[in-house]
């Protein structure tokens, strides 16, 4: 493949360079034309199917090779031709030629364009992918952009060439009939300014900007579509500016915001507030993961010159701490904070009635209906349940339950099983395993935290089998069995069943986004596996945007924060400026021991999208700090451009690792370099010089060997 592009690089700057040797630019002048205007019209008069061959292929040639000239070729064709038959030459010969430019290009830089730059263009793609055509369309309407431009930039995009090829034949058919239809007049043109006058120029700008604004009328009219069977119903004024539907990270922010811009601003939750992240996860998973380490660690003291312990203590105790940790947090996300920063918090179920009417059924029996100019709605995602056979019968808690069963036992399960190998899974079985349980993990995967790279989910597996964890992987449950007392779940492996005992079973098999139960189905908003949005985190409805679980595609804590930010602002504000959720740089981390945090891409990821990267990774076992933690285990990976010092994602297992990745993220969201980790100053011994040690594992890959023996010489020079 490479031969080829060279081949084809070379043909194309043999051409040009001929071109330009051989002063062929003198036959694509006006003043040319106009003297061989009767030998033309005469070689056509006699042989007519010859000319325009020749003439076709001529102007073929001369817009695939990009070369001054095509606007002169297209009087020609009317001078020659006339009217109908030289537009209709033009019109295929330049849409051919611009297709094979485009193709050209897409051939020999568009491989590398990509993976230098895919990240940064990923939503460029993304457009192109969307509203390709109709750009394309309007730029071949403005001859302020020349075309050769338009088509070598296109080729770098994934627009199909089918597509290009037709809008480009429509998009220069106006131009086109301009130029030629001057070209039957040529004995009265001086100059291509005769042609191109301001008054056409600015017609032809007006006529580019006009599918912008068509669009926009597009967009109103759709708007008012979707609109139309609830006119009757809309209200002449509103109660709220915005009404948000839920109380968790999303719904907080979003009322947040709004409450400090001074709109008037209704939050609705009708269970806890801080939602599933502080009274379900992030907040008691972390708690459980602290005492759970300790304990290991007091078992495995000799490690820090300690004598080894075992840890006595109440099972019921711990829990108990850790539903005092979840109280400790509680006022920050409290309704009477949230009162106090301006917003109006209603305890209940909201039910949306129509796009501007929230009805709410408070929690003490009264009810309460809401107008209100927008709506985000926020109501996250619940732990989904596999329906497994029996299941039911057994019992089972999630990660939504278990904080309340669990703190009722005085006794931790002896025998656990944890059905997933995800993030959530991980967490649990490692901390109940530490804290005295057996835990059977059990994952249908061929290997758990799928979505790290091997290398990482192989560590994690070996740090859990390391405290006793039975994992199971490619191991598909089948059902739950009840004989007497004895529960167990039956999984197959390999054709092959197994019966696991168990004490109790966690189902942390991933979590789906709450769909249903206010309004949505009844109002006509699109769902799939979550609510459909677009770019803006509009629903169907413009005045209607939903943020964090419920709207996918990442379900963490901060990345529902992130979107609420966007879905406040353009509810708020979308008539004047609306902003499109940016998705670039989302850290998460998986907090077992060691900890896996990642931003960006990692190695599979880079592999399946087709990227191009180079890997530098750092040990811990080299970082004077860890060695005095004794905390040894892990490294930091990152991807870089190749060649470059560009930040394509780092992939961080070991202690902590998750308040290491912070330097990258913010690396990566203001587009710094391994250059500038490198320069900057690391106070010693902390963990964070892991990040400058791997920014200098990438600077000695990329030394400039041959200045350094040019500066080796010199050195030797100085000594004499």
């Amino acid at each position: 493949m490479k031969s080829k592009k060279i081949v084809i690089i070379a043909t194309v700057l043999v051409l040009i360079a001929m071109y330009f040797a051989f002063d062929l630019g003198r036959y694509f002048s006006l003043d040319f034309i106009k003297q061989q205007q009767g030998n033309f019209a005469s070689l056509y008069g006699e042989r007519p199917a010859s000319v325009i061959l020749v003439f076709f292929a001529l102007y073929v040639a001369v817009t695939a090779l990009s070369l001054p000239g095509a606007a002169i070729m297209t009087l020609a064709a009317g001078a020659i031709f006339g009217l109908v038959t030289g537009t209709v030459i033009v019109s295929f010969a330049s849409s051919i030629g611009a297709t094979l430019a485009f193709l050209a290009a897409r051939f020999v830089l568009r491989d590398t364009v990509q993976s230098k730059f895919g990240t940064r263009l990923a939503e460029i793609n993304k457009g192109v992918e969307k509203d390709g055509a109709f750009y394309l369309f309007t730029l071949r309407l403005v001859p302020l952009i020349p075309f050769f431009v338009i088509n070598l930039v296109m080729g770098l995009t994934k627009m199909k060439a089918l597509t290009f090829y037709w809008v480009s034949q429509l998009g220069m058919f106006l131009g086109t009939i301009v130029f030629v239809n001057a070209g039957t007049q040529l004995a009265k043109i001086d100059s291509l300014k005769g042609i191109l006058s301001p008054g056409l120029i600015g017609s032809f700008v007006l006529l580019g900007v006009f599918p912008l604004v068509a669009k926009k009328i597009v967009d109103a009219v759709k708007a008012r579509k979707v609109y139309a069977r609830w006119n009757a119903v809309k209200p002449r004024s509103f109660d709220r500016n915005l009404v948000v539907i839920g109380g968790g990270a999303g719904g907080l922010v979003s009322a947040y915001i709004a409450a400090a811009v001074k709109a008037k601003v209704t939050l609705i939750e009708a269970h806890k507030m801080g939602g599933d992240c502080l009274n379900y996860g992030c907040v008691p998973s972390k708690a459980l993961i602290k005492s759970a380490k300790l304990a290991h660690q007091m078992k495995h003291g000799a490690k820090y010159g300690l004598a080894d312990t075992q840890a006595v203590f109440s099972f019921k105790a711990v829990m108990q701490r850790i539903h005092d940790v979840i109280a400790a947090i509680e006022p920050h996300d409290s309704v009477e904070r949230y009162t106090g920063l301006g917003v109006e918090v209603l305890q209940g179920y909201a039910k949306i009635v129509n796009p501007w009417t929230v009805e709410v059924a408070m929690n003490d029996g009264r009810k309460q209906t809401l107008t209100t100019r927008s709506i985000v709605i926020a109501a996250g995602a619940r732990p989904f349940v596999p329906p497994l056979p029996g299941i039911e019968d057994v019992g089972y808690v999630t990660s939504d339950t278990l904080w309340d069963e669990f703190a009722k036992l005085e006794q931790i399960p002896k025998r656990l099983v944890v059905l997933g190998g995800g993030p959530i899974g991980c967490e649990l079985s490692q901390s109940f395993q530490r804290l005295g349980a057996q835990v059977t993990q059990v994952e249908m995967a061929p290997r758990i935290m799928a979505r790290e790279d091997e290398e990482v989910s192989e560590l994690a597996r070996q740090s859990l089998i390391a405290d006793g964890v039975q994992v199971l992987t490619s191991h598909k449950a089948l059902r739950c069995e009840t004989n007497g007392a004895t529960k167990s779940i039956i999984v197959e492996h390999g054709g092959k069943e197994t019966s696991l005992e168990f004490e109790a079973l966690i189902c942390a098999v991933g979590r789906v986004a709450r769909l249903t139960g206010y309004g949505l189905e009844d109002i006509g908003v699109t769902t799939q596996r979550t609510v459909v949005t677009n770019e803006y985190l509009e629903t169907i409805y413009p005045n209607i945007y939903a943020a964090g679980d419920v709207a996918g595609p990442f379900q963490f804590t901060h990345t529902a924060a992130h979107q609420a930010w966007y879905a406040a602002v353009n509810a708020l504000f979308g008539t004047f400026k609306r902003f499109k959720a940016d998705y670039s740089v989302i850290p998460w981390a998986t907090f077992i021991d060691p900890e896996v945090a990642r931003v960006g891409l990692n190695e599979q990821d880079a592999k399946e999208k087709g990227i191009a990267y180079e890997v530098v990774k750092y040990g811990l076992d080299d970082l004077d700090r860890a060695i005095a933690d004794s905390e040894t285990h892990g490294f930091v990976k990152v991807l870089t451009v190749p060649g470059k010092d560009h930040i394509l994602g780092v992939t961080i297992v070991g202690t902590h690792a998750g308040d290491l990745l912070a330097e990258y993220v913010l690396a990566m969201k203001q587009g710094l370099g391994m250059n500038k980790i490198l320069g900057t100053i690391h106070t010693y011994p902390t963990l964070a010089e892991a990040n400058k040690y791997a920014a200098g594992e990438w600077k000695r890959a990329h030394q400039p060997e041959r200045l350094l023996q040019w500066v080796a010489k010199y050195h030797s020079w100085r000594r004499g």
